[in-house]
């Protein structure tokens, strides 16, 4: 078993292999869906139960087939949160690039603006009320 993730659009990495007996499997399949998660949850590998069902819905048929050489299951991990709504940005509602333009432009006066205060020590010797010798 392979856990693959889209660490950038486009830009897939593999984050984890486990290997298993599929002997090991196939039959904890038959006895059902807790028996199977009993066999693929490791300490490197502890998926959740809803995965899990996930896993043994579509691993089912790939066991009782002798020719099927492998089996791909597609999650979504935020199937994991069912009402919460995927984040997307929309282009329409904000303009990055005006932003960061903004936030990056100073101005000759607001540069002055900030240097005209005195950033000089206003302490003298005698007070010792800044620093404790």
């Amino acid at each position: 078993m392979t856990e693959l993730s889209e660490v950038d659009p486009g830009v897939v990495q593999p984050l984890i292999k486990e290997a298993y007996e599929l002997e090991t499997v196939a039959e904890a399949s038959k006895e059902g869906i807790d028996a199977f998660i009993a066999a693929i949850r490791r300490r490197s590998f502890f998926p959740t139960r809803d995965l899990c069902e996930k896993l043994f819905d579509h691993t089912v048929a790939f066991f009782t087939d002798p020719d099927a050489d492998k089996v791909v299951v597609e999650y979504n991990d935020t199937e994991a949160f069912p009402g919460e709504e995927e984040f997307q940005l929309d282009e329409d509602d904000v303009e990055l690039d005006a932003l960061l333009e903004e936030d990056g432009d100073t101005k000759e006066d607001e540069m002055k603006e900030i240097d005209s205060d005195d950033d000089r020590p206003t302490f003298t010797p005698e007070d010792t009320s800044e620093h404790e010798n």
